[in-house]
């Protein structure tokens, strides 16, 4: 069945690894249609954070609730989270047409191809389109992945620091996509250290530190 949900909220989410506290009991919500940019010094907890809404990690004490379902619909839920990692989920000796043809269809979208090919051409890949991705630069690659995260149109949108490797060409689609992600009712979540950035597309900003939210903005 395919999970819809208005709003993602997460309740005292907290999480350790060990002795290290990366993320110490926030409370949060986001709406859809809204884009959220979090911010924050290199191991202030900002990955964690769209790890365990990713459904990718379990907290250590707290609760997420994706509109009425909480966690233990994770397997439901995961097919309406599009989530760019910093680390790339994507196969190296397959071309970036057929990463995206590939994941289009093991999360049975039936129209795959011509999902990756509108995808391939709003971030402007058809001239790497057909080569190992082994062979892409971070920029390239980093376009890829982006592309994979939207082919299904999810309502939740986890980003971590997705115009790594962009040049001003790619990063003003980039945009574009976020933009229009937010006009269908997404809810989109960015960690990005360009304030830049945060200006172009934000409705709120969220700065952390030592796993805690010490400042919000809009």
């Amino acid at each position: 069945m395919k999970l819809d949900f208005e709003e993602v909220a997460v309740t005292g989410l907290a999480k350790s690894y060990g002795p290290t506290l990366a993320l110490a009991g926030v409370d949060l919500s986001f709406a859809r249609g809204t884009v959220t940019v979090v911010q924050g010094a290199n191991g202030s907890g900002k990955s964690t954070l769209l790890w365990l809404l990713a459904l990718l990690a379990h907290p250590t004490r707290g609760d997420i609730r994706y509109g009425a379902y909480g966690t233990d619909r994770t397997d439901d839920l995961r097919g309406r989270i599009g989530f760019v990692a910093h680390q790339l989920q994507l196969y190296p000796g397959l071309s970036g047409h057929e990463n995206l043809v590939l994941a289009a269809k093991l999360q049975g979208i039936p129209y795959a191809d011509k999902r990756a090919t509108d995808l391939g051409e709003a971030l402007s890949l058809f001239e790497y389109w057909n080569r190992p991705l082994r062979t892409y630069s971070r920029g390239q690659a980093q376009r890829v992945a982006i592309a994979r995260a939207l082919l299904h149109e999810p309502r939740l949108l986890l980003m971590d620091e997705p115009s790594t490797g962009l040049d001003v060409q790619s990063a003003q689609a980039l945009l574009r996509l976020i933009e229009q992600e937010k006009q269908d009712g997404a809810i989109v979540i960015v960690v990005s250290h360009e304030l830049g950035f945060a200006k172009r597309v934000a409705d709120q900003v969220l700065h952390m530190d030592r796993g805690r939210i010490v400042e919000r903005s809009s």
